[in-house]
């Protein structure tokens, strides 16, 4: 079941990356670590710094903080494959970009 979420998980990756393509914007290094890492791996990397990544900069300056890795991280079926801290760290960097998380925000 864990394999099957984790491939579901990489091809909601690369479909972010040609949804940001579309947009104009080529977030190759992130490709670059999906292709790598797959899409678990890639999104546990660009968590694991404490540095907010250039790519979530670029989606807010685009209103499509949608797209971003930290906010699939925290929709289900995904939150799954992230441990608390991961979590609680997309959460943190998303709100500090003033993310719209439900209706109540």
């Amino acid at each position: 079941m864990t394999e099957d979420l984790e491939i579901r998980f990489h091809q909601a990756m690369l479909n972010l990356y040609h949804a940001a393509v579309e947009l104009g914007y080529r977030p190759t290094y992130f490709i670059q670590m999906v292709n790598e890492l797959g899409g678990v791996g890639a999104a546990r990397r660009l968590l694991s710094t404490e540095d907010i990544q250039a790519g979530l900069t670029r989606l807010w300056k685009l209103e499509r903080l949608d797209l971003s890795v930290e906010a699939h991280v925290l929709q289900d079926p995904w939150t799954a494959l992230f441990n608390d801290d991961e979590r609680q760290k997309a959460c943190e960097r998303l709100k500090a970009y003033g993310y719209k998380f439900g209706p109540s925000d």
